[in-house]
């Protein structure tokens, strides 16, 4: 990754001056230090959550024995964590101008649970709704997250490469069988049936596309715009024998063409942008066979529509948008006479996904850090450790609804086959 990627100059009049600099060295704090450190933990509100200066002076008076202290080691970190919280507090982890000492995920709950609502700005809202992700910044944003080398994200991810939320039939599965019973989940949830022809917009490393060939006897068209993901798709599908049932195209989303039984969008939803819902829905109607074709997204989304987190937004997703269900209904499937099926909510499963994302990333930490630097390490720490607590926290929501272009009354009547017991091995008998 770039070094560039990672440069970022403060706003005019919150650049780190030399005695801000100054204030890094070991040194006595003031009372206008003291004084903004209040302020920063009365922002918390009851969170056990310890703020301290550079000499160890702390206002927290909480009940309960913090989870977490968070030393601040100059006056600057303390002004631009004041004056934009969800930029800059990781602004300043990554950066190493904050410390966090004891629990970074508990500490992250504990603010998150407490935090006050706070209204955005009519401006903040509109700018986030405009968010234009047309192709070319698309490409861009995909090439920042999802190049960053495979052999990076084969560091903390399964064995499959599947970077969306997994499935938990019981809460101790390992990942690798939740990944797995997550894949077969989508499968059953599009009543898929052998000899159907199955697009897939965004399709990561390609295991869903390979899954659905193999163990559904479906042909799979997948779109992906990042080439390292492409072309280690292409591969795994040749060794495996799959490279005739399953064709990997590197193109946008809006580049599908054809009619097909059924389309699904897993992990994708969150860079398209709320501008262009209405573009996706006409895609899924075109896309889908008249009179039985169903499609099914799976996004990351929020309670009410807010903007990403601003640092998440600058760091790590850029150009991402998490929607709330009514926008998707009312932007995606409404104008396009999409009938909604099924709803869910898989909110904790991506809770215990990320649990497992994040034990296996910091096992991996060194090698992160000599490859890329320690600012980016601690970076995809902070990533991880706030995805757990947003998920945990309900601050953010997984959703996959299942839509269908017309009516069709030849789907099972009930969810009874949706729910069958799934083991390691697949579908039990029974089902």
């Amino acid at each position: 990754m770039s070094q560039k990627h990672l440069i970022v100059e403060p706003p005019l009049g919150l650049r780190a001056s030399r005695g801000a600099r100054a204030a890094r060295r070991p040194r006595r704090s003031r009372v206008v230090d003291r004084q903004l450190l209040a302020l920063v933990q009365a922002s918390l509100g009851r969170a056990p959550v310890r703020v301290e200066l550079w000499d160890g002076w702390s206002p927290y008076r909480g009940t309960a024995d913090p989870v977490a202290t968070v030393t601040f080691l100059g006056r600057g970190s303390l002004l631009r964590v004041l004056w934009n919280p969800d930029l800059w507090f990781g602004e300043g982890y990554m950066a190493g101008d904050l410390l966090v000492d004891g629990d970074l995920v508990a500490a992250l709950e504990a603010i998150y649970a407490n935090a006050a609502p706070q209204s955005l700005p009519r401006r903040a809202r509109r700018r986030a709704w405009r968010l234009g992700n047309t192709l070319p910044r698309s490409r861009h944003n995909v090439h920042h997250h999802y190049d960053l080398g495979n052999d990076f994200y084969a560091l903390w991810l399964d064995r499959e490469l599947v970077y969306t939320c997994a499935y938990f039939p019981e809460e101790a599965c390992s990942l690798e069988t939740a990944q797995r019973a997550k894949m077969d989940y989508v499968c059953r949830k599009l009543r898929l049936r052998p000899g159907e022809r199955v697009v897939e917009a965004g399709c990561g490393w390609g295991a869903l596309a390979r899954h659905m060939a193999r163990h559904y006897g479906v042909t799979v068209t997948a779109y992906n715009l990042s080439r390292e993901q492409i072309q280690y798709a292409r591969a795994r599908a040749a060794r495996e024998g799959l490279a005739g049932r399953v064709q990997f195209v590197e193109d946008d989303y809006r580049a599908i063409g054809g009619v097909f039984d059924a389309f699904v969008s897993v992990g994708m939803l969150e860079h398209v942008g709320r501008a262009h819902y209405r573009t996706l829905g006409g895609l899924v109607r075109r896309s889908l066979e008249p009179g039985r074709g169903r499609a099914l997204l799976h996004f990351i989304g929020r309670t009410s529509p807010r903007p990403l987190n601003a640092w998440i937004r600058r760091r790590i997703f850029p150009g991402g948008y998490p929607p709330s269900l009514g926008e998707v209904t009312s932007l995606l499937t409404e104008p396009w006479d999409l009938t909604v099926l099924d709803v869910e909510n898989l909110r904790r499963h991506y809770a215990w996904t990320l649990r497992h994302w994040l034990a296996r990333f910091d096992a991996a930490r060194d090698q992160v850090a000599r490859r890329f630097d320690e600012r980016f390490a601690r970076a995809w720490h902070l990533y991880l450790a706030g995805s757990v607590a947003a998920f945990t926290t309900g601050s953010m929501q997984l959703y996959q609804i299942v839509l269908s272009r017309d009516r069709d009354n030849t789907l099972p009547a009930t969810r009874a086959d949706v729910y069958r017991q799934w083991t390691p091995e697949g579908l039990d008998d029974d089902g």
